[in-house]
């Protein structure tokens, strides 16, 4: 085997590489492990300790801190840490209206609501229905006639036509879903959020944002659906404001004489230098300045300043220190912060704030610190409002200045350059001189994002703002910047809330599924191919520990889908191994040395493995684009499992047995009971296929009578939209006396009540309140339902919720369909460039469709009669596109035996009777592949599907399911088909 040496470098690097990737999982283990030990159960405590450990080394080899390595561990998904996800949809309704100054035109209004109405059906884009509506409305009115106002001058003429303005309206659409998403980050960066997961939704005007641990789903809410409000504020300079401060803090002092009390930290340390602290003012001596003091005596003298807050200071030439120039104040810890605003609003604190000051905080913390900069903000009007408002920005840019350095670009409105001009006069110091330039702070959401110093008055509302800026922060910036130019309101489409307890049973049955599943495979794969087998497990364990470290380096986030993933995978890597094994074992059936069989079986298994591997990988590529979520999550874990699959199983295997041959080791493939399993099989697949064709037909008519007996298939919330709540009780309960229960409360609307794998627990969806635009609809659906249960007498909690409204729904479904044609056209094209007859294509891609209506036929004929529900939802297409991956993946493979068969024969096709004896052997030679490969897929799944949980029981269903119909599909659809497409081929022949 050639490249030997190669492929050892390249374990050992990608070895070292998810080493280092892993290791930072088991850091965050050992430091978090320790908080517990100190806390003893008082959370208070822990996440106190934990922040303490924030900033100190704890990685020993590159002194990475606890906060840098808690950032680069495996993320783990709501399913398994408890928390909320939120898709967000921008009104662009609003915006269009915005961007033509509120017009009351009743067409125009009218357009809108058409769009909008169409969008809600299953439109894709807004802006081109708008467009639509309105020529549909008014077939000469001319757009620009709104559009182009003073504000929009330098973007659209006057003259300008439709196809035009739809340009300018689809520019405008794509930056205000830029700036929301900049804006929903900000916020979500100030919640305190840990490993976030944001998404935009490519060719929608929404937003998915993940957020494990969250559970104030209220406060969430309300942080998300708020209004931006961007501001332009003067602010006061750290020396004007000191003798404020230490006004507070000797106010402080006197009021909590005998009051306070300070508890010792665990492990704090000063993070701050003795530079720092003022003491050469003679108003503080030097004090430990983290958020817990060690010395509480010194705590209450000096409860604020030195203590809670630091000061902005340096040491001037006589080695005085001297209050620091500029805008910030001090610096406080985040987990201090809240406690600092408090004392400021104390009832003896308040009078000593002058109404022309308020205290901000910075967005982000100081870099490598927690700590946050407080700013001292002036306001300048009677009625209290800021100097200048966001509705003043024309428009901003990323751009470069002087030495390529990236720079923002801005320009105001008319009205607003006035007011900048008069902004900037008075914060401007000296000409020429600069030392007394103060800065103006450009706040969103009542936090400062940055406060750049003015140089110069700035007179035709043309300004820079430079700094310390990487490039994104730029981007980032003057999306900030136009944020507040025109209203974009975003609205909360659906929302799923898991609690922390279920998220451990996630985690409980997810990990007891992977080890059960990874011990049956390694059980079979030794027991059926002796110490070949043992071979294969080694590569397993290797591939195993490859997908895990990839993850981790990528920063994947792992869900119980994901697990569900990477235990799919493994079982699926068997199926290389078992590909070369059988070929293995042909060719020393022909009586060859063992040497020269492992060296053919690799070489005519080859083609198969990649055909096969790609045709998957395809399939996790369409779910990874057409997926949200869980079903993404899969996605990925699959084709990271299929990569190191490939590399483990077969290169890495390889050299094993290279290694083993020339130590020239005994190497057996089977033992007495498999030796001569599967053959001299000669079953006449093509003879009997008419009677698959029956098979299939009738237990599709039999779907359809179902499905119009039940009066359509099952969807879940997520196709039809509604809430869904997961209700655990302390007792068992009957489902049709808790929806009894509820309806009145539901005022007539549908309860569906189905049991979530134990008659305990209670999956509740309904429709009720749905369509409500009211804020507090989610309130008043969920009082309802409490309402409803109270009355069953049971003890009971919600352990998740979930919202989705009929928008998103119709954007799911066609989704839906979208990913299985887009699935079925591109299998289609690549059968077609490998083996070049359309046949095989076209009979591949009718098998697809036949296990998709089968798949669904089993689902509308057992719904009801199993003890969980079968809904169509998103977990569904994704089985379902799974499903498929097998069926092609096993075609494939026979597929490639007929190819080589034909190569060997020197033929390019045959016909009539040769042509069904070709196939049937083709079948027949590759049936020991089939069978294995699917019995250990198919126990694999039977491991996931017991232990798994409830959560994806639905899911794992449709996979068994479609696995033994992918099996009967490749075998007695898929190639057999493939004669009675060819039939003019062989007349004409």
């Amino acid at each position: 085997m050639q490249g030997k040496g190669f492929i050892k470098f390249m374990a050992i690097l990608l070895g070292i590489v998810c080493l280092y990737s892993l290791s930072f999982n088991l850091v965050t283990y050992n430091v978090e492990k320790d908080a517990k030990a100190y806390a003893k159960g008082d959370t208070i405590k822990e996440k106190a300790y934990l922040d303490s450990m924030a900033t100190q080394p704890v990685y020993p080899v590159f002194g990475l801190t606890y906060q840098q390595v808690k950032g680069k561990e495996i993320n783990l998904g709501l399913d398994l840490k408890g928390g909320m996800n939120v898709t967000m949809e921008i009104s662009l309704a609003e915006l269009t209206k915005s961007l033509a100054n509120n017009t009351t035109d009743a067409n125009f209004n009218e357009a809108l609501r058409n769009a909008q109405a169409k969008l809600n059906a299953g439109g894709s884009d807004f802006i081109s229905l708008f467009v639509n509506e309105y020529e549909k409305l008014v077939p000469n009115g001319k757009l620009a006639d709104f559009f182009s106002t003073q504000d929009n001058a330098a973007q659209l003429k006057a003259n300008a036509s439709n196809a035009d303005v739809k340009s300018f309206l689809s520019k405008e659409a794509n930056s205000a879903i830029d700036r929301s998403f900049i804006i929903l980050r900000s916020r979500i960066d100030g919640f305190g959020m840990v490993s976030p997961n944001m998404q935009k939704q490519e060719g929608s005007n929404r937003i998915f944002i993940e957020m494990p641990g969250v559970q104030d789903k209220e406060r969430v809410r309300k942080l998300l659906q708020g209004s931006a409000e961007l501001q332009f504020w003067q602010v006061y300079q750290n020396p004007e404001v000191y003798g404020i401060l230490d006004n507070i803090n000797k106010t402080l002092a006197a009021s909590l004489k005998d009051t306070a009390t300070v508890a010792p930290a665990a492990k704090a340390t000063d993070t701050t230098k003795a530079d720092n602290k003022l003491a050469g003012l003679g108003k503080l001596n030097k004090k430990d300045t983290s958020a817990t003091a060690k010395n509480a005596d010194a705590a209450k003298a000096s409860p604020l300043i030195g203590t809670l807050l630091e000061i902005q200071a340096y040491k001037d030439q006589n080695g005085q220190i001297q209050l620091a120039p500029g805008a910030v104040v001090g610096t406080v810890l985040q987990k201090d912060t809240a406690k600092v605003m408090a004392y400021f609003a104390k009832p003896e604190i308040k009078p000593l704030i002058p109404g022309t000051l308020k205290f901000m905080w910075g967005l982000k913390p100081k870099d490598g610190t927690k700590r946050f900069d407080l700013y001292a903000i002036k306001v300048t009007s009677m009625d209290g409002k800021p100097a200048l408002g966001g509705d003043a920005i024309s428009n901003a840019r990323s751009d470069y200045g002087e030495n390529n350095k990236p720079q923002v670009s801005m320009n105001m409105t008319a009205d607003g350059a006035a007011k900048w001009k008069k902004i900037t006069a008075e914060a401007a110091g000296i000409p020429d001189d600069h030392s007394d330039d103060k800065a103006i702070a450009i706040v969103l959401d009542n936090t400062v994002y940055t406060a750049p110093t003015v140089n110069g008055e700035i007179p035709n509302g043309s300004s820079v703002i430079s700094g310390s800026f990487t490039i994104d922060d730029t981007k980032d910036l003057a999306n900030i910047l136009k944020a507040g130019k025109l209203p974009a309101p975003a609205k909360i489409v659906s929302d799923f809330v898991v609690g922390p307890s279920l998220g451990q049973q996630a985690i409980d049955s997810g990990l007891s599924s992977f080890i059960i599943a990874f011990v049956v495979i390694l059980a079979f794969m030794a027991l059926y191919y002796n110490k070949a087998g043992w071979v294969a497990n080694l590569a397993l364990l290797i591939n195993l520990f490859f997908i895990m470290g990839v993850l981790a380096a990528f920063g994947a986030v792992l869900t119980l889908p994901g697990i569900a993933g990477i235990v799919l995978t493994i079982g699926l890597s068997v199926d290389a191994n078992i590909l070369i094994f059988e070929r293995v074992r042909e060719e020393l059936a022909q009586g060859k040395s063992t040497g020269v069989a492992i060296k053919e079986g690799f070489k005519h298994a080859m083609s198969s493995i990649i055909d096969s591997n790609v045709t998957l990988f395809i399939l996790g590529a369409i779910l990874a684009i057409f997926g949200t979520g869980p079903v993404r999550g899969f996605a990925v874990t699959l084709m990271v499992g299929i990569v190191t699959s490939l590399f483990a199983a077969v290169l890495i295997s390889r050299v094993i047995f290279e290694g083993l041959l020339a130590k020239k080791a005994n190497i057996s493939f089977d033992n007495k009971y498999t030796k001569n399993a599967f053959k001299n099989i000669a079953f006449n697949f093509v003879g009997r296929r008419k009677l698959y064709y029956i098979i299939s037909t009738l237990i599709i008519i039999a779907g359809i009578g179902f499905y119009v007996k039940n009066g359509g298939l099952n969807l879940g919330v997520d196709f039809k939209g509604g809430r869904t709540y997961i209700v655990k009780f302390d007792k068992l309960m009957n489902t049709e006396e808790v929806a009894h229960k509820l309806v009145p409360h539901f005022e007539g609307e549908e309860a569906l009540v189905k049991t979530a794998g134990t008659d305990n627990s209670l999956k509740i969806t309904t429709p009720y309140h749905i369509q409500d635009q009211d804020p507090n609809a989610d309130k008043i659906v969920e009082n309802a339902l409490r309402k409803g249960l109270a009355e069953t007498g049971a003890k009971f909690t919600i352990e998740s919720q979930q919202k989705v409204t009929p928008t998103i729904a119709s954007d799911i479904i066609y989704g839906a369909y979208g990913a299985i044609l887009f699935s079925c056209v591109l299998m289609f094209i690549y059968i077609l460039v490998r083996f070049r007859k359309w046949q095989y294509g076209l009979g591949a891609v009718i098998a697809l469709f036949h296990d998709v209506l089968l798949v669904l036929s089993f689902y509308t004929i057992l719904d009801g009669v199993l003890p969980f529900p079968l809904e169509i939802g998103q977990d569904f297409i994704a089985a379902i596109l799974t499903v498929m991956g097998y069926t092609m993946t096993e075609t494939v493979v026979v597929f490639d035996r007929i190819r080589e068969k034909l190569g060997e024969s020197g033929k390019t096709d045959v016909y009539g009777a040769e042509r069904d004896t070709l196939i049937n052997f083709a079948l027949n030679s590759t049936l020991s592949r089939t069978i294995l490969t699917s019995l250990t897929v198919f126990f694999v799944l039977l491991v996931i599907f017991i232990f798994g949980g409830d959560s994806i029981r639905g899911f794992i269903f449709a996979l068994l399911i479609g696995r033994i119909i992918g099996t009967y599909s490749s075998l007695c659809i898929s190639t057999p088909i493939v004669i009675d497409l060819s039939k003019n081929e062989a007349k004409k022949a």
